[in-house]
């Protein structure tokens, strides 16, 4: 779901967008956690650090990693932006309209 923090409150995974807009974990199921950015252009000193092929979808995966580990994304950077396997989580990427990239972190079952 996409609105606004006070609408989505109630929802315990969630990410904030840079318009002030929030994204939140709705659907049946458990959820680890949910990263979600506006896909826009990647900054300059980014770009040239991680390219900008699927950057944002990247970006999101690994900070659904930072959150599931209780890890700062800033020491999960390494040379790439992949994320690190997760033993008992699987990541997938999808693109909502008007732009939006999200990550969810799911437990992996069986």
């Amino acid at each position: 779901m996409v609105g606004s923090p006070e609408a989505l409150a109630h929802l315990t995974r969630r990410s904030h967008l840079s318009d002030g807009r929030c994204v939140a974990w709705a659907g049946s199921g458990p959820v680890l956690a949910v990263d979600a950015e506006l896909d826009r252009p990647v900054p300059a000193a980014l770009a040239a650090r991680f390219g900008v092929e699927d950057f944002w979808g990247r970006w999101t995966r690994l900070e659904c990693v930072a959150k599931v580990t209780d890890t700062p994304v800033a020491l999960l950077l390494g040379t790439t932006l992949a994320a690190p396997d997760l033993a008992d989580a699987r990541l997938s990427t999808l693109r909502l309209p008007g732009g939006i990239v999200v990550s969810v972190a799911t437990p992996v079952t069986g």
